[in-house]
Parts: C-alpha cells; sequence; structure tokens
C-alpha cells in the first residue's frame, strides 16, 4: 500500500503546519505548505538518485541514512547550516547569530542571501559532477536521449574529463559576475569539485578488505555521498525560501516538509523496484539535476524563480518516466 510509506511525512506536515501557525498565523502555515510543496518538486530527482543508491546498500547503513539522514537533513541542513552560513559572513557567535534571525529577521535574511553566489557555486558544481559521472560512464549500456548520451559517454575515455568540464563551467559563470565576487566565487566552486572527488572516493579511505569491512566501507561512503547530495539541493531552497518569509523557523518547517517526502518516494522506489522496471526514470533524475547544476551555476546573476526549477526536474523525470512506459509495452508486443 503507497500510504505506508507516505504515514510520516503526512503527521510531519501536520504538526509543521500547526508550528507555522503558531509562529505566523494562517500566513505561516501556508507558507510552509508551500515551500514543503517547493522542495519535494525540486527535489524529486534527489529521490530517484538516493533510490539509485540505496538499493545497493548495505541493509544496515540504509536504516542509518532513513533515520538519521532525515535527521541530519531537517535540522542540519535546513536550521542550523544557514545559521552558520550567517555567522562566518557576519563573523558573529552562535547566541548572536541566533539572536539577528529571531529578533533581526530582515538583517539575517540579507547577511544569508549575499552568500548565494558562493552557495550556488559550492552546490552547482557539486551537483554538475554528479550528472557528468552518470553520463561519462563508459560501463552504461544503454541510453535514453540517444544522441547526446553516446557522445557523453565517448567522453569517459578521457580520465577526469568531467573535472575539466566542471571547471570550465565554473570559470564560465564567474564571468557574468562582478569582479569583484568572481574570487569568491571560484573558490567556493573549487570547494564543491573537492567535496565531490572526496565524496566519491572516501569508500577506498575507509573500512578494510574483509566482507564485513568491505560493506561497512560501502555503506559509510554511500552515506557521506547521499548526505553531501542532499546539502547541494538544499542550499539554493533556503536562499529562495526567504523570498516567501523571513522567518527562520518557518522556513525550516517548510523545508523540512518537502525533506521527509523526498525520503518517503526514496523508500517507495527502492522497495518497489521501480528503477528497474522503469529503465528511463534515472537518466531523467540525472537530467533533472544537470539542469538544476546550470540553473545555479547560470542564475546567479538574475533571479529564476523555484516553481520554474521544480517544473524543469518534474517535466524531466516526468519524460522519462513515459519514455519508459512506451519501451517496455514495445518490447511486450514484440514478445
Amino acid at each position: 500500500m503507497v500510504l505506508k510509506y507516505f504515514r510520516g511525512s503526512l503527521i510531519f506536515t501536520a504538526l509543521s503546519v500547526v508550528g507555522g501557525y503558531m509562529l505566523g498565523g494562517l500566513g505561516g502555515a501556508w507558507i510552509v505548505l508551500v515551500l514543503a510543496a517547493l522542495e519535494t518538486s525540486v527535489s524529486f530527482d534527489n529521490a530517484v538518485v538516493n533510490a539509485r543508491i540505496l538499493k545497493d546498500m548495505d541493509p544496515v547503513w540504509r536504516q542509518r541514512f532513513l533515520v538519521w539522514g532525515m535527521l541530519i537533513a531537517v535540522f542540519l541542513m535546513r536550521l542550523i547550516f544557514p545559521l552558520l552560513i550567517v555567522g562566518v559572513i557576519a563573523q558573529l557567535g552562535p547566541i548572536d547569530v541566533l539572536r539577528l534571525a529571531i529578533f533581526e529577521k530582515a538583517e539575517y535574511s540579507r547577511v544569508l542571501t549575499s552568500a548565494h553566489p558562493q552557495i550556488a557555486a559550492f552546490g552547482g558544481t557539486f551537483l554538475l559532477l554528479v550528472f557528468l559521472k552518470f553520463f561519462v560512464d563508459q560501463a552504461k549500456d544503454h541510453h535514453w536521449l540517444g544522441w547526446i548520451e553516446a557522445q557523453l559517454t565517448k567522453l569517459g575515455k578521457l580520465d577526469t574529463i568531467e573535472i575539466a568540464l566542471a571547471i570550465l563551467a565554473l570559470y564560465a559563470a564567474s564571468k557574468t559576475l562582478d569582479i569583484k565576487h568572481q574570487q569568491d566565487f571560484l573558490i567556493a566552486g573549487m570547494f564543491g569539485i573537492i567535496t565531490f572527488v572526496l565524496a566519491d572516493g572516501i569508500g577506498g579511505l575507509v573500512g578494510s578488505d574483509d566482507v564485513a569491512g568491505g560493506a561497512a566501507k560501502q555503506g559509510l561512503a554511500g552515506f557521506l555521498y547521499l548526505e553531501v547530495l542532499d546539502a547541494s539541493f538544499s542550499f539554493d531552497g533556503v536562499i529562495a525560501a526567504f523570498a516567501l518569509s523571513n522567518d527562520l523557523f518557518v522556513i525550516a518547517l517548510g523545508l523540512g516538509v518537502g525533506a521527509m517526502f523526498v525520503r518517503s518516494f526514496t523508500l517507495m522506489l527502492v522497495d518497489q523496484g521501480t528503477l528497474s522496471n522503469y529503465r528511463y526514470l534515472e537518466h531523467g533524475a540525472f537530467w533533472a539535476i544537470g539542469a538544476l547544476a546550470a540553473i545555479m551555476l547560470g542564475g546567479v546573476s538574475f533571479h529564476i524563480p523555484e516553481a520554474l526549477t521544480g517544473g524543469i526536474g518534474l517535466a524531466l523525470i516526468g519524460i522519462a518516466f513515459w519514455s519508459s512506459k512506451r519501451a517496455n509495452a514495445r518490447e511486450a508486443s514484440q514478445t
């Protein structure tokens, strides 16, 4: 029954709407729902990628991700991390940052929003590498958009070509900024690249060669990779949320609801074997990630509505789902 996957998310939604009402009345409750819908639509491709990794993950680490990863996603990335960013930029201690968020919301919003170019550079380069890593893989044995994907796979013959392409994209995006902001943008983007390299290869640094150690190593590497991936998806959503509200806790509740639904979709996709049944679904998800990366890097100089970003991702996944059904029907008719 599909409802069982969303029971916890629906309960959390009800509690969050009540919390939003207590914080900001009917307006606060409505903003929680709007942010939840936007976060879910923008991050649905994240659920598909999560499912791709979780289906092969050690069961113990899968459970840890679904429990501890959820807490990290909701509370650390949507609540604590924005406070840390403001603290670093404004050079304030934890208590002063919290006081700023509660009593001087407009200033808190201004400081956090001022960090948007660096956040976009970090998250955009990381997501771009996630996209490229999937499509330049020479082991890929089938394509969705063959006329493009086949060419990208050929590029995989060049070692670390995805790193080179990400650096070029980062440099091109930096040229759309004022010269005084270019250095910070490039540095943040380089840290995004470094983080991807570490997250992608962390499995080789921990664990042991025995079977149990290998499972733990793979589980830990997958856990860390998924957490950084979720963070990259959430960065832009946290910044964009301030267009609707400057209340830190209302924003955290709305984005937290969205994160809960992403986890619910992830679990449903894993348990029902959806990725195996619909062959192009993950292709669509990775194209959506590529689109989000392009929007994050290319949109640092102008505003792109979250609804448009989420709509592009959902459209790509929807078309991939439809293509998968057509391919399945074609094979069945031939058989």
